[in-house]
């Protein structure tokens, strides 16, 4: 979903750069100048750091990220079926260092929202006046009976892009013609919510090609899907008999999986898999919690004109974790909370207005090459969520050179999207 953020400044200030090598130490804020601390290194914590760095130089902004490399989900589906390769999906953190953001390569173990310092792995701590946590999703191992992080290893869920990505890849190549693909997908929320849909796409059309005989089977927790009908109509025309999906009214809920068997079982049926990608159900990332920021759902509220935490003071929530109401949890989603975060933090450190956020967004999905189709909204908050102003999507009728150039312009949209955000 790309969605874009009207400024709400315009004397952006680029701060002096900086060696990115020395970035990476922790900090030593200066004294007096206010301390924003950025939690997470995806596309909304990445944002929000530039973007708190570029609308006030004087704030000592510091990224808390463990991984040196970010590897982005956007676009990842087409790793997994050889269109595309991992590299292309990851970005380093240096040109961010270079701006004058302290990156520390630390994961974060403790928020003292108290004391408003924050614990890091290696032991030491950093202190903030405000605290922005962009920890994404965690996966709840839990709440599927026969899964967890060592199953993933035999049915891989590659809802985190990386080596799992690669491990689905894998298995598909390794696969006999005549094999069953089964996508297992959860109700929402859930990061991405087409993505699923995406995916078997993609693969049907990898299958197509090298192992015509094949089939692939969607066992779905919900009944109806975010572009469901363009998404039906590109698999009659491209996949004919190749792609069935079971709903959550035809029993499509899945309740359990057996690793050692490949077998997946639903309310009606059970079905052995060749290949089984099981996505299970999400949460916040584990730092929400230990934070205390996220509810018995497993998710953040927050307001949403200024995304700070309803739960905990001078912390503020965005991207997939945080309850955003009619916001998809996607990458670009991330990123434009993330420079509104950052406008409504740097106001708040100027006493200046609190600004109603505007969000614009378009949503593109790829179900072969050279054919895509596309969703486009705002959304503003109202009634303490976000909802949907105006949405827009493509005809279901459009002709060939339609699809060809929303796909064209979806490898545009991610080359701008990680541009702004890592490059």
């Amino acid at each position: 979903m790309a969605v874009t953020r009207r400024p709400t400044r315009r004397d952006v200030v680029r701060g002096a750069a900086a060696a990115a090598a020395a970035a990476l130490a922790c900090p030593s804020f200066a004294q007096g100048a206010p301390r924003v601390a950025v939690v997470g290194g995806g596309f909304g914590g990445a944002a929000c750091a530039r973007a708190l760095r570029r609308l006030d130089a004087q704030i000592q902004v510091t990224l808390i990220e463990p991984n040196r490399t970010f590897t982005a989900c956007p676009l990842s589906n087409e790793v997994i079926v050889g269109l595309r390769e991992l590299p292309l999906q990851q970005f380093t953190y240096d040109k961010i260092a270079a701006e004058g953001i302290a990156v520390a390569p630390q994961a974060a173990t403790k928020i003292d929202a108290q004391a408003r310092s924050i614990g890091l792995a290696d032991g030491t701590s950093l202190s903030y006046d405000r605290l922005v946590l962009a920890p994404g999703i965690d996966m709840r191992f839990d709440a599927l009976p026969g899964y967890d992080e060592a199953a993933s290893a035999k049915m891989p869920h590659a809802w985190k892009a990386g080596e799992q990505t690669l491990l689905l890849r894998r298995q598909l190549e390794a696969m006999d013609d005549g094999g069953l693909v089964v996508i297992a997908v959860p109700a929402a929320p859930l990061r991405c919510p087409p993505a699923p849909y995406e995916r078997a796409s993609l693969i049907a059309h990898y299958l197509k090609a090298r192992k015509p005989r094949a089939k692939i089977l969607v066992l779905d927790a919900k009944d109806n899907y975010s572009q469901q009908k363009l998404f039906e109509s590109a698999w009659k025309t491209l996949y004919p008999d190749m792609i069935e999906r079971i709903s959550l009214s035809q029993g499509g809920r899945v309740t359990s999986v057996n690793p050692a068997t490949n077998e997946i079982v639903t309310d009606f049926g059970n079905y052995t898999a060749a290949v089984a990608n099981v996505i299970p159900p999400q949460r916040a990332g584990r730092i929400a919690a230990i934070a205390g920021t996220a509810d018995r759902t497993g998710w953040c509220p927050i307001d949403p004109v200024t995304f700070a935490s309803k739960l905990v003071p001078n912390i503020h929530v965005i991207g997939d974790a945080c309850i955003a109401g009619a916001i998809p949890k996607s990458a670009s989603a991330a990123a434009a909370q993330g420079k509104a975060c950052a406008a409504a933090i740097v106001n708040a450190f100027a006493g200046g207005p609190v600004e109603t956020p505007r969000l614009d967004g378009a949503c593109y999905n790829i179900v072969a090459p050279g054919y895509g189709f596309s969703l486009k909204g705002i959304y503003q908050p109202k009634d303490d969520q976000y909802a949907e102003t105006d949405v827009t999507t493509s005809p279901l009728d459009a002709p060939p050179d339609v699809r060809q150039r929303e796909a064209e312009q979806a490898a545009d949209w991610f080359k701008t999207l990680t541009g702004d955000t890592f490059g």
